[in-house]
Formats: structure tokens, C-alpha cells, sequence
């Protein structure tokens, strides 16, 4: 028997879906998070225009997510990175490495022509789930 399905439409502290999506969804061992891009979760609105601001706050976002589930970045397997611009890459890598404190899951970064509401940087992760 597969386990069940759970859709996180919303998580304390993290910022509200921009469409019809859900923060993240625990499904056969594994809990996919939705990406998330630099935005204040009390304003809904991009904490700033540079890189590292952008940046700092999607991990900060994503991380609070993780929490949510009961999980951490020592759990995630598997990220992607989308940047607008590959010029931002070593900022973000330094940023990333920094936040996921010497946790080296998968990756993959791409550019991208645009993302959401303007921002530079979205980052999605997958985590192997621990609940029982």
C-alpha cells in the first residue's frame, strides 16, 4: 500500500502560495517543496533587489517550510536553482553553501528568461521525508 498523499497549503511563518499550488506536498517518502523566490512572508512582496537579499530570503523561506514538515536541510537530497542571470552564481552558490551549513544535496542551476513577480532568484528543494 503507498502511502498517502498531503498537500501544505499554508505553513506558519512562510510566505501564501502565489497561485494554486501548495507549499509543499509529502508523498511516497519524499516531500517536494514548491519554489520559492525572495518575498517577505508579512508583506507578500521581494525583500530587495539584489541577488543576496533574494537569495538569503528564499533559503530563509525554505527553510521555514522544512520546519513546517518537521524536516531540515540536512534532509533535503535534491535542489534547483533558477537565476535569471548565471552571473549571480557564485554569489548564490557562497549564500547557499553558508545557509545549508556543509550539507551537499543534488543540484542543478538554471537560467531562466524571468521568474515570479520580478525576482532574480527561485530555489525548489526535495527532502526524504522521516515521518513514520
Amino acid at each position: 500500500m503507498s502511502s498517502p498523499i498531503r498537500c501544505f497549503e499554508s505553513i506558519p511563518g512562510a510566505p501564501q502560495a502565489v497561485g494554486p499550488y501548495s507549499l509543499a506536498v509529502r508523498a511516497g517518502g519524499m516531500v517536494f517543496l514548491s519554489g520559492q523566490v525572495g518575498l517577505n512572508p508579512s508583506t507578500g512582496k521581494l525583500i530587495g533587489a539584489s541577488i543576496e537579499e533574494q537569495t538569503e530570503q528564499a533559503l530563509s523561506n525554505l527553510k521555514t517550510v522544512l520546519e513546517g514538515v518537521g524536516l531540515s536541510f540536512a534532509d533535503v537530497i535534491k535542489s534547483t536553482i533558477f537565476l535569471t542571470d548565471l552571473g549571480n552564481f557564485q554569489k548564490v552558490n557562497t549564500i547557499y553553501g553558508t545557509a545549508l551549513g556543509g550539507h551537499k544535496p543534488a543540484r542543478s542551476t538554471i537560467q531562466v528568461s524571468a521568474l515570479p513577480l520580478g525576482a532574480i532568484v527561485e530555489i525548489e528543494m526535495i527532502a526524504l521525508d522521516k515521518t513514520p
